[in-house]
C-alpha cells in the first residue's frame, strides 16, 4: 500500500540527519540508497527511495506559535516541509551520534510537524565512533511520540570498523574516511528495508493529510 492506502508505488524518504560541514551523513545515506536499490521490491519497481537532506531544507529553530499537533502552520518554510514529509509512506533516518544523542537539526525537523509523521513506519541507522547506539536510544522514543511505527531493530556503523581510512590520518578530526561496511551490514540494511516495506503494506490505511498547507 502507498500513502493513499491503495496498491501502488511505495515512497521511502531517506533522511540525512546532520547538517554540519564535512559531515559523513550524505555518504552513509548514499550507501543505504545503493543497498536499497538492490532490494527485490526496488528492482520490481514497487518502491522508490529518495534522499531528504536536512541541510538543504534550511529550517530555522522551531518558530511556529501554534503546537504542531494542531496543523496550523503560519510560516512558508513549515508548509514546505509539511509537503515534503507528507509525500512519503515511510522513512529511514540516518543520523550520527552527537554527545550521546541526535543532532539538534534532526530533533528540530521532527518537532516542526505531527500529522505528517503519524502512522508511518520508520527505520533507524546510526553511525559514530562506537556505532551511534545512544543516538538510536534517544531517537526511537522521539519518533514514537509523533506516532511513527518504529522498527524494533536498527543498524549501526562504526567509524573505525565500517570506514576505510587508507591514506588518511584517523587522528585528524576533519578526515572523513571512505564508507566501506562489511557484508553483514549490507544484509542488515536489506532486512530492515524488507521489514519497513512489510509495515507499510500491513498498515493499509490512509495517512492523515497535513492541514494548513
Amino acid at each position: 500500500m502507498n500513502r493513499t492506502g491503495q496498491p501502488g508505488l511505495i515512497k521511502v524518504g531517506l533522511i540525512v540527519g546532520s547538517s554540519r560541514p564535512q559531515r559523513r551523513g550524505p555518504a552513509v545515506a548514499g550507501w543505504v540508497a545503493e543497498r536499497t536499490a538492490e532490494h527485490p521490491a526496488a528492482r520490481a519497481g514497487e518502491v522508490t527511495v529518495e534522499l531528504v537532506d536536512l541541510a538543504e531544507q534550511r529550517l530555522p529553530i522551531l518558530d511556529e506559535p501554534v503546537p504542531a499537533r494542531f496543523g496550523d502552520y503560519r510560516h512558508e518554510h513549515t508548509r514546505r516541509w509539511s509537503t515534503v514529509v507528507a509525500a512519503y509512506d515511510a522513512f529511514v533516518f540516518v543520523t550520527p551520534e552527537y554527545n550521546s544523542s541526535v543532532p539538534a537539526v534532526l530533533k528540530n525537523a521532527i518537532d516542526f510537524l505531527n500529522a505528517e509523521w503519524r502512522g508511518k513506519p520508520a527505520g533507524v541507522l546510526t553511525y559514530g565512533a562506537r556505532g551511534g547506539g545512544r543516538a538510536a536510544e534517544h531517537l526511537r522514543p522521539i519518533l514514537a511520540e509523533v506516532g511513527m511505527a518504529v522498527l524494533p531493530s536498527h543498524v549501526e556503523l562504526g567509524l573505525f570498523t565500517d570506514f576505510d581510512w587508507s591514506g588518511q590520518d584517523r587522528s585528524d578530526p576533519t578526515a572523513e574516511g571512505r564508507i566501506a561496511p562489511g557484508e553483514d551490514r549490507a544484509a542488515m540494511i536489506t532486512a530492515m528495508f524488507t521489514e519497513l516495506l512489510a509495515a507499510v503494506r500491513t498498515a493499509g490505511r490512509d495517512v492523515v493529510p497535513a492541514v494548513g498547507r
